[in-house]
This record gives structure tokens, C-alpha cells and sequence, in this order.
């Protein structure tokens, strides 16, 4: 299927969030193999051995946002930044519920290169990352926040400048700082 334009999405995203139900069966089709691409690019991330599909996730997410239809989307970058933070909260509590169950609790300590903390390349401990995400979230929420969108989001510098409502060069500038903040802090869990 064709990309669809932004703002047709938007139209939809729009015309959901005044009440309008076909908006909504209208709006899955068309943003459908972009939230399978996100989920994947998450799931890429978990360890080996995880069960859940593409799929799965994306079918969780619908559910958790089609209780939410009082969320003002903007625009095509906002649902998919809700969307990437829906999907990293359902797979931390997937993650935490695993733990809990394995030995009482208590996370392991696993090296992660540089190119681990920030990258395509498969993440080994999701709860270790949402740890340092959260502390780097209270220090500087925007860093927080362009983490979130960039890594787990997977929006381009543009989208993430216009969610903020910031500049591009901003974002970039940012995310470096982010970057070099959260592989120091995991470098320490080590």
C-alpha cells in the first residue's frame, strides 16, 4: 500500500477525536504497516528467546488506543510518538511482569556497548534503559522526550522537531548530549 499524505492522516486522527468512529476504521488501514515497522524495530531490540510478534504488539496498542480518543493528536508525528510510547510501555510490562516471575525479581547486570545504547543494534536489557531513560527524563525532559521519539519512535529529526515544536538543529544537538549521557550511565551499571 502507498504512503498515505500526512495530512490525510491527520484529517482522520482529527475527525476520530470529534466523535467519528469511521474516522478510526478508515485511519488503521493506512498507518497499519508503519506501526508493524515500529513494532518490529522494538522487538529487534528484545532479547532472544521473546515470543511476541509484530503482530501482538501492534494489536495491544490498538486496544490501548482506542480507549483513549480524548488525546488531541496534532498531526501524523504525534499518533506515532503516543503510539512508540504505548508500545515501549507495553513491552516494559511485558519485561517487568517476566522478571517478577523469575526468581523474585531482581535484574541482571549485561555489558552493552556504545553502539547498543543508541542504535539498530539489539538492545540486551530493556529495563536497564528505561531506568537511565527515566533519570535522563528528569534531569532534562526534552532529552528524555528526543530519546523516546528517535529510539523508540523511530521519527526522523524533522518529525521529532515538530512534535517539540523545536528546531531541527535543536534535536540534533540534543540528541547527542542524550546520547553521550545515557551510554555513560549505562557504561557505570556495568
Amino acid at each position: 500500500m502507498a504512503t498515505p499524505p500526512p495530512h490525510e492522516i491527520t484529517r482522520l486522527l482529527r475527525d476520530w477525536r470529534g466523535g467519528n468512529q469511521a474516522a478510526l476504521d478508515q485511519l488503521l488501514p493506512l498507518v497499519y504497516d508503519e506501526l508493524r515497522r515500529l513494532a518490529g524495530r522494538y522487538l529487534r531490540r528484545e532479547p532472544a528467546g521473546q515470543t511476541l510478534q509484530p503482530t501482538a504488539l501492534v494489536n495491544e496498542l490498538y486496544l490501548r488506543l482506542v480507549d483513549q480518543p480524548e488525546v488531541d493528536w496534532q498531526n501524523r508525528a504525534h499518533f506515532f510518538a503516543v503510539a512508540a510510547q504505548a508500545m515501549r510501555f507495553l513491552l516494559l510490562d511485558r519485561a517487568r511482569s517476566k522478571q517478577q516471575a523469575k526468581h523474585g525479581g531482581g535484574a541482571r547486570q549485561v555489558e552493552l556497548e556504545e553502539t547498543a545504547v543508541i542504535s539498530a543494534e539489539p538492545s540486551t536489557d530493556l529495563l536497564a534503559l528505561d531506568e537511565a531513560l527515566t533519570r535522563l527524563a528528569v534531569l532534562d525532559p526534552r532529552q528524555g522526550r528526543i530519546v523516546e521519539l528517535r529510539y523508540f519512535g523511530g521519527l526522523s529529526t524533522a518529525e521529532v522537531a515538530e512534535v517539540l515544536g523545536v528546531s531541527e538543529i535543536t534535536v540534533k544537538r540534543e540528541w547527542l548530549k542524550a546520547k553521550a549521557w545515557l551510554y555513560r550511565e549505562l557504561r557505570g551499571k556495568q
